[in-house]
């Protein structure tokens, strides 16, 4: 743990200026006793930097026996980012990869060309009652990646820099921000970070990334002279330097962002592409169901069941 002088805000009050580009209210869905909220893409902003897809799971309790089962699927053009507060999941993937996640650390899977896996709450988990509670994104690839091999990166919670500041704890997740650097491989420049502030902590938002937001996951802040509660998403002006102040119950938050891509994605189902030709052709082969020979492989270990093509 190390405290940073570029965690203390120096930029305007908030209400000085007009900061929000644009403020996101994520879309729920109930998944048979689990909620997701998405708040990427939404209408107003397909992406924020990089990140395409942008989800809060949970928080959500299980009774004894009970636990998510998302069954092997696919995914193409993307690097898919989990990241708990609570509980924990099995990651399996088309790679071999069979890997816990807890809260504090990373599952980093690149899927490149094209890769499966599945997530499913763990059968020692399942013996007792359980809970389940985090964020799952995807960063969109640069055309020029969107071929790469598959790949995938686990690291832990002592591994990812830590930042501490009067009032403030800052987990840097991925990319580069307040003088620090992540561990993870990235193919952009980009930002994301867990961030806990105490009631009335001040915050600076990076200011060395083109596009820089903020979705909101417990208690409240107050920019640009308004309060905001948890479960919304928030996007900056560029270069404006902007400080966020938590309310009177402090507030958790996680700030994301980086370098805008060269334009727009495709995005169908779990597919996500520079050309709507690279979607066909992911949609044929998955359809295909050739998990010997074919585009895709079933995670070993969990081979048994997939999710079919959407029809």
């Amino acid at each position: 743990m190390s405290w940073n002088p570029s965690l203390e805000p120096h930029c305007p009050e908030a209400g000085e200026f007009s900061a929000i580009e644009t403020q996101i209210i994520p879309r729920a869905r109930d998944l048979g006793g689990f909620e997701v909220r998405r708040a990427l893409p939404a209408p107003a902003r397909q992406m924020v930097g990089p990140f395409i897809f942008f989800d809060q799971m949970g928080p959500a309790e299980f009774l004894t026996g009970g636990g998510i089962d998302v069954r092997p699927h696919p995914h193409i053009g993307l690097a898919t980012v989990t990241y708990l507060y609570n509980g924990e999941f099995q990651h399996r993937d088309s790679l071999g990869t069979n890997q816990m996640i807890y809260p504090g650390e990373v599952n980093w899977m690149i899927a490149g060309r094209g890769v499966t896996h599945s997530e499913r709450t763990s059968a020692t988990t399942r013996a007792g009652k359980n809970s389940l509670f985090g964020i799952q994104t995807w960063v969109a690839l640069p055309e020029d990646a969107e071929e790469t091999g598959a790949n995938f990166e686990h690291h832990g919670k002592d591994a990812l820099p830590l930042l501490e500041g009067e009032g403030k704890q800052v987990r840097l997740i991925l990319g580069s921000a307040w003088g620090e650097k992540a561990p993870v491989k990235t193919f952009t420049e980009m930002f994301y970070a867990d961030v806990v502030l105490a009631p009335k902590a001040s915050l600076p938002l990076p200011d060395n990334h083109e596009d820089r937001g903020l979705y909101i996951t417990e208690g409240s802040i107050e920019v640009a002279g308004q309060r905001f509660d948890s479960g919304r998403m928030m996007v900056f002006r560029p270069g404006d330097a902007i400080a966020v102040r938590a309310g009177e119950r402090g507030a958790r938050l996680m700030l994301l962002g980086g370098e805008t891509l060269n334009g727009s994605r495709y995005i169908w189902w779990n597919f996500v592409a520079s050309s709507q030709d690279k979607i066909e052709a992911a949609k044929e082969a998955w359809a295909k169901g050739d998990w010997v020979y074919g585009r895709f492989h079933l995670p070993p270990g969990d081979d048994q069941e997939f999710t079919p093509l959407p029809e």
